[in-house]
């Protein structure tokens, strides 16, 4: 397969990849206060993602996959709200695992990840035309 084809490959899949992360980013901020419904209960637990290289056997490129959706294990913090549904008996509520300022430096590695393959795609794009154009003319 021809290389400059081969890379729009990966690019996509990095692309795919990062578009699957932010997803995730996403739903973790989304449930960044999501407590459990019952006193003593595990609210939302963070979820991580994991990449993989994937080797494309047409064209001989690793490419990047998603692997697995994970939870994170770390553990639940707690606060004193007595008044909560969630709370134990002592007025502690366990509260999601989710850092808002973790969750936010990788959606900017994410969208970062995710333009650098944007612009991967633009210049093989821009190199493929230029080739047809070179062979047109002779």
């Amino acid at each position: 397969m021809d290389p400059l084809f081969s890379s729009l490959k990966v690019a996509a899949s990095g692309m795919t990849a990062q578009s699957e992360r932010l997803r995730v980013v996403s739903e973790n901020l989304a449930n960044a206060q999501s407590t459990a419904k019952l006193p003593g209960g595990d609210p939302y637990q963070r979820k991580t993602v994991t990449f993989a290289a994937e080797l494309d056997r047409a064209s001989g490129a690793s490419m990047v996959d998603v692997a697995s959706v994970g939870s994170d294990p770390s553990d639940f913090p707690v606060e004193y709200q007595p008044g909560h549904e969630a709370a134990d008996e002592f007025g502690y509520v366990k509260m999601p695992n989710v850092n808002i300022l973790v969750e936010m430096a990788d959606m900017r590695e994410a969208i970062r990840g995710y333009e650098a393959n944007l612009q991967n795609i633009k210049q093989s794009r821009e190199l493929i035309s230029m080739t047809i154009d070179l062979l047109r003319t002779s």
